[in-house]
């Protein structure tokens, strides 16, 4: 059984309640003594008056004991005895609760009613006007900040690698990616966006040779059959190393060099190779696979989170980021436009009438029970204090117009019948 906290409002409600019940009970006890008087006075042959008043004060009494023990019944049993139908909020707790959570479903949370509230309250024109305050809009982007902040903090780095690595490396087998780097290198050699980089490697190429020309020398030298000599050896070598010095120039100087033309041809059809050839295309997917396998990509791809995560979380600290203030910008963009556009209301409306909808028409057994369930964890004497606390004030007030309007009845009962008597 849940307890309540006793607070210190309810303590001062409950001397409000005694002072009622001490009212009410003083009342009954002046009914009375009128009572007690009037008979006597009555019998002692005062006057016809006595009868009258005896005639209220009887009916007032009556009232007053009536309404006393219809207010007590709510809460105890009267005087301490097992009367039927009495201490109806103790024995009747678990009842009333599931009552009060069949109400709420039926009158609170069926669908006709939150739309209806909903629509009223005109949500859309209300949070677009919000928004399009900027001090709205940063308490927003705070929150949000904040908000995404803690969900990278909770996420497990090792756990989010695993599914990113997984998923790009599933994308990435899943995708056949010869067609697309044919169809990008037709284009780049349709542009001559390549020209660039031949002359980059003709001018590096160029300026290597000429640096290491001894080398190359050598390299040819070493190449060559034991049984030549030494110095065709030599010739040679100087010859090979010019012949290729000068191709690279003539390369790097001549935009129309065959060796040029034969690049573009080469490049143009490797580009048809790749869209329309099948061994071309198995070929890039096998090498694609083996790239993908290889241990430094896996590391790549897992790292990629990291990387991602502490950009994001530094972008989400900084005020001044990028991050925050196109998060600001967008946020005030959108309340102005919610706050002006009446079609772009109607579909946020629209759209939160659905949620609540949905909302209570497939949880409303959930909710109710919810409330259900809670009253009946509640301890019944307990209960019944915190209730009499909050509304016993008032109820004694029924005593009180119990008396009154019993008085008032008696009396007029009493005239009625003594005039039809008479």
């Amino acid at each position: 059984m849940v307890s309540f906290a006793y607070t210190a409002a309810d303590e001062e409600k409950s001397r409000g309640v005694r002072r009622m019940k001490a009212l009410a009970t003083c009342l009954l006890l002046f009914v009375a003594a009128v009572y007690a008087l009037a008979t006597w006075a009555r019998s002692a042959g005062w006057g016809a008056w006595a009868g009258y008043v005896a005639a209220a004060a009887e009916a007032g009494m009556v009232g007053a004991l009536a309404d006393w023990f219809a207010v007590t019944a709510l809460f105890r049993r009267p005087l301490g005895l097992p009367i039927p139908h009495t201490a109806i909020i103790p024995t009747k707790k678990d009842q009333l609760g599931a009552s009060l959570g069949t109400f709420v479903g039926e009158n609170f949370l069926s669908a006709d009613v939150v739309r209806g509230r909903l629509h009223a309250l005109g949500i859309g024109g209300r949070l677009g006007a919000w928004l399009a305050d900027p001090a709205h809009a940063d308490r927003v982007t705070a929150e949000l900040a904040t908000a995404l902040r803690g969900a990278l903090t909770v996420l497990r780095d090792a756990d989010v690698q695993a599914v990113v690595g997984e998923a790009i490396t599933r994308r990435a087998e899943a995708a056949e990616i010869a067609p697309g780097l044919g169809k990008t290198l037709q284009r780049v050699v349709a542009d001559g966006a390549h020209h660039r980089a031949v002359d980059l490697i003709c001018s590096r190429a160029h300026d290597w040779l000429v640096t290491h020309g001894d080398s190359v020398m050598d390299a040819v030298q070493g190449g060559a059959p034991g049984w030549t000599p030494r110095f065709v050896d030599r010739r040679i070598g100087e010859r090979v190393y010019k012949e290729l010095l000068r191709f690279v120039t003539e390369m790097r100087d001549m935009p129309g060099h065959p060796a040029r033309g034969a690049i573009d041809r080469f490049l143009t059809d490797f580009a048809t190779d790749l869209q329309a050839d099948t061994d071309t295309r198995a070929r890039v997917e096998r090498l694609k696979a083996e790239v993908l396998a290889r241990p430094e990509v896996q590391d790549v791809i897992a790292s990629a989170w990291s990387s991602v995560r502490s950009l994001i979380i530094a972008a989400a600290e900084d005020d001044r980021s990028q991050l925050r203030l196109r998060a600001r910008a967008s946020l005030i963009s959108l309340g102005s436009r919610l706050a002006t556009d009446s079609r772009l209301q109607a579909k946020v409306e629209g759209w939160a009438e659905d949620a609540a909808a949905y909302v209570v028409t497939t949880y409303r057994h959930e909710i109710t029970s919810l409330i259900a369930d809670t009253v009946a964890g509640w301890d019944a004497d307990q209960t019944s204090k915190k209730i009499e606390a909050n509304i016993g004030r008032d109820l004694q007030f029924i005593r009180i117009n119990g008396t009154v309007v019993g008085a008032l009845a008696g009396l007029l009962i009493y005239t009625v019948s003594h005039a039809l008597g008479g």
